[in-house]
């Protein structure tokens, strides 16, 4: 790659961390017409699809990533998920079994003091920032410390996603929610983050679904006792109001 193009990749892949898509599309769009196998730039490209709703579009982009490097587990990730979501479970259940045992492979026995020193100390930024209630500058931290230590992606997951749902991103908070959830099932505190977030984005079905997965765990688990009442309740209302418009 040349260093004209490194720059492009470079900027396109900030924009798409500042979620500026209209800006990091055109450049990476640019990266494809000189023919640059990257699987990052067909990652970050299926990730603006499926953000859009384009799930065909997102799924073949993902799978051209995973074309050039069957490694990259991002791609697989993504690719996981979306399946799942559209109902093509068992196709997604593949997609996770060989993910999952890419990630086992590249397991580090240990992350390096360097790396981990500096991975903490942007997030103990982003949490003076989240005090302040400067939730993009938390974001950018917390972003930051995982690109140092990808390893720590399962404990700043909850905190990344609580920054994307106070800068209004809901779509982007539940899809960094169900990649933690990949990478640990047992996650409570993500998954009741997740279902919470479902209910409040008007999807009463996938959040009750995810606080059943809590209390199967957990059955005193108060939180999820609560909500799990508050969606069938709200089940109830849409039912009792579509039954009211027919009998008009």
């Amino acid at each position: 790659m040349s260093d004209v193009s490194s720059e492009l990749l470079k900027e396109a892949r900030q924009h798409f961390v500042e979620s500026k898509y209209k800006l990091a599309e055109p450049m990476l769009e640019q990266l494809l017409l000189q023919n640059i196998r990257n699987p990052e730039i067909y990652q970050m490209l299926a990730t603006m699809y499926y953000d859009r709703g384009q799930f065909n579009k997102a799924i073949k982009t993902f799978k051209r990533a995973l074309e050039i490097d069957p490694g990259y587990t991002d791609a697989s990730v993504g690719l996981s998920i979306i399946l799942n979501d559209l109902g093509r479970y068992d196709e997604g259940k593949k997609v996770f079994t060989e993910a999952r045992e890419i990630l086992d492979q590249k397991k580090k026995p240990s992350l390096g003091f360097l790396d981990e020193s500096i991975s903490k100390k942007h997030e103990e930024l982003s949490d003076l920032y989240a005090q302040s209630k400067l939730w993009t500058e938390s974001l950018e931290n917390l972003l930051k410390a995982q690109k140092v230590m990808p390893q720590r992606r399962r404990d700043l997951g909850v905190k990344i996603a609580e920054c994307y749902s106070r800068t209004g991103e809901s779509q982007k908070a539940i899809r960094e929610l169900k990649e933690v959830l990949f990478i640990d099932g047992e996650f409570q505190t993500a998954r009741l983050k997740l279902a919470q977030l479902l209910f409040m984005n008007s999807r009463v079905s996938e959040a009750l679904e995810q606080w059943e997965l809590v209390l199967l765990r957990d059955p005193t688990n108060f939180e999820a006792r609560d909500g799990l009442l508050k969606a069938k309740n709200a089940k109830k209302s849409t039912l009792s109001f579509q039954d009211r418009g027919l009998q008009k």
